[in-house]
């Protein structure tokens, strides 16, 4: 485990939004929403391009630890507001998906 807080530093990723701080347990990528819902782990970084304020409904029913935007996605002013509004934290990378995942796996598994 490893705090989203620490995540962000570890990786240097951009902070849209600090939010709340909680432990990552692991990573999810995805896109199309209704399968986040639905496969998306309490305690995960989730990684998406999707940058509307759908995802911030999407972090707050699955308890994701954060959100990070990949690719050098910006969230929109909607997701942003939201985000602030319901305390999560919310990341920006301009690396893909895959990448930052065996990223984060190296972390998790480094105990950092």
């Amino acid at each position: 485990m490893i705090s989203n807080e620490a995540l962000a530093t570890s990786l240097g990723l951009e902070i849209f939004n600090k939010g709340e701080e909680k432990n990552v347990e692991c990573g999810y990528c995805g896109d199309l929403l209704s399968w986040v819902m639905g496969k998306a782990e309490s305690g995960c970084a989730w990684m998406t391009v999707m940058n509307n304020v759908n995802v911030a409904a999407v972090a707050v029913l699955r308890d994701v630890a954060c959100i990070v935007l990949v690719e050098g996605v910006k969230p929109d002013e909607n997701l942003l507001s939201r985000a602030q509004i319901e305390d999560i934290a919310l990341y920006g990378s301009s690396e893909d998906s895959y990448t930052l995942s065996v990223k984060i796996d190296k972390l998790l598994k480094s105990g950092i």
